[in-house]
């Protein structure tokens, strides 16, 4: 972040592997060389951060302190003459039904407000066994992700009036038309993951003329 020549940076999500309450951030090391770098990010540049479903509770008083915008999801943003819907894109995975449940109770502020009372060792144990719940059902071999339906991505773009809806999510990086007519768009990002045995950090990174690359950070590759 510290290196990008951008105008504007904007985050959608799971920035954090995971995120149990802005306290945590005064306790560990990682999470206030974090807090650094966001801060001096954003006092270069525009940087707007929403949140995504492994750092759904970070605060607005966190984001306030760093300098970086929130971002609701979703939010229209007027750009090079397009107007884009930008989501995290859990949301929009209808076929996840177990998920969207869970996301439904953990969404709602009496829910947050009751997690957040309890001590910062009982909040990291709790998200230490969803994640181990979480990795166990991603290494079954019968699991199958759901990914964002569709139908569900046209009519969030018809109803902001939108031609392109940009997520992540749902770690399937890649381009789509959802109309034949080729006007509405669904882009997708890829998750970050520079250990991997295929490394992967993908931005999206647009031009004030209207273009758009894909960009891999690890080897600056680009594709339109």
């Amino acid at each position: 972040m510290q290196t990008t020549t951008a105008d504007a940076v904007w985050i959608l999500g799971d920035l954090f592997e995971v995120w149990v309450g802005d306290d945590a951030a005064q306790h560990h090391p990682f999470l206030q060389q974090c807090a650094a770098e966001l801060s001096l990010c954003a006092a270069k540049r525009f940087v707007a951060f929403m949140r995504g479903n492994r750092d759904f509770l970070v605060g607005s008083e966190f984001l306030k302190s760093c300098g970086v915008h929130d971002l609701t999801d979703p939010t229209v943003l007027n750009f090079a003459g397009q107007r884009w819907l930008l989501s995290h894109g859990d949301e929009g995975c209808l076929g996840d039904v177990e998920y969207l449940a869970f996301r439904s109770t953990v969404r709602q502020p009496a829910w947050q407000q009751s997690f957040l009372a309890k001590p910062l060792a009982e909040r990291e144990d709790i998200a230490r066994q969803l994640r181990m719940q979480s990795q166990q059902h991603k290494n079954d071999p019968a699991t199958v992700y759901a990914d964002v339906d569709n139908a569900w991505a046209e009519t969030a773009l018809k109803q902001s009036h939108c031609t392109c809806l940009l997520h992540g999510h749902t770690h399937r990086p890649g381009d789509h038309l959802l109309e034949d007519s080729a006007q509405l768009q669904r882009r997708v990002l890829s998750d970050w993951d520079a250990q991997s045995t295929k490394p992967r950090a993908e931005v999206l990174r647009w031009h004030a003329g209207g273009l758009v690359e894909r960009v891999n950070l690890l080897d600056q590759r680009t594709s339109r």
